[in-house]
């Protein structure tokens, strides 16, 4: 064992006994072997939306909610919000998460941030099965900032209620696009386009299904794959965060001069993934 593995073995272990002095058998009948489930998403390219139809494949498949390994393995404080996103891959908040599938569990987890070396090391191990949601980052734009104005209207806070203007949302949007690409150079990763999710989902369903590992012609998988159906998912449905989620729309919302500067911002990107400029 390399001295890296072994010094990621030992903290790993150390955090396991300072925090659950007794463990108990791993009585998981999951199919999947006991690993991180990742679902990272850009910001309002559906990651919600997303991240439940994966986390309820994975349920489906007889592992567990990751909202009862936050809560058994008090967790509150790393994964956080509906969706149990982690924030930021620091190495306390991936060996913290890490240790209940030491255990033998197999969960599935939110982010938005980019990877770490620890989180890619343990990807190539295959401790950590990584997927990645992105959308045209100029309608992912639009939708961040007509959140926060909705969030300020409401005199609460969110992600987004600081982009007050073009500019500010300009640069938020540049970072999750330089994310972005780091998660799409990842070969380890399944990456979804938030529109072919929208316009041809049983397709990128069923692709989803089989990087997992799991049949979904079979009707357990079939059931879940139906319940997220694009027309059919409640955009009430507690961590969904569904709102317009139309393609194109910053063509109408946005004046000439600011999608040429959202075409000069991302044109490399936007060229790469095959979107229109």
């Amino acid at each position: 064992m390399s001295p890296l593995r072994l010094r990621e073995k030992s903290t790993a272990l150390i955090i396991i006994r300072a925090r659950y002095p007794v463990v108990a058998k791993n009585e998981s009948t999951c199919i999947i072997g006991a690993m991180i489930i990742l679902s990272i998403g850009m910001p309002r390219a559906g990651s919600g939306w997303f991240y439940n139809l994966t986390n309820d494949l994975v349920l489906a498949s007889g592992a567990q909610d990751a909202r009862q390994i936050r809560k058994r393995f008090r967790l509150q404080n790393i994964l956080t919000e509906v969706n149990c996103n982690i924030g930021a891959f620091t190495l306390r908040r991936t060996l913290a998460v890490w240790a209940p599938s030491l255990l033998g569990n197999t969960f599935v987890i939110k982010a938005h941030a980019g990877p770490t070396p620890i989180v890619l090391n343990l990807i190539r191990r295959g401790a950590i099965l990584p997927t990645y949601i992105y959308r045209d980052p100029r309608d992912a734009m639009l939708s961040a900032m007509e959140n926060g104005q909705r969030a300020r209207q409401q005199g609460r806070e969110n992600a987004f209620s600081s982009l007050t203007d073009f500019e500010t949302a300009l640069e938020f949007m540049r970072s999750y696009v330089a994310i972005s690409t780091a998660w799409l150079e990842c070969p380890q990763s399944l990456s979804v386009r938030y529109e072919s999710l929208l316009s041809d989902y049983d397709a990128q369903a069923s692709k989803l299904a089989h990087f997992l590992q799991l049949d979904p012609q079979q009707p357990a998988y079939a059931q879940v794959i139906e319940r997220y159906r694009p027309e059919v998912a409640s955009s009430d449905q507690k961590g969904l965060h569904f709102s317009h989620g139309k393609i194109g729309r910053f063509r109408h919302k946005m004046s000439p001069e600011q999608q040429a500067t959202l075409s000069q911002a991302f044109g490399p990107y936007l060229q790469r993934l095959g979107y229109e400029d």
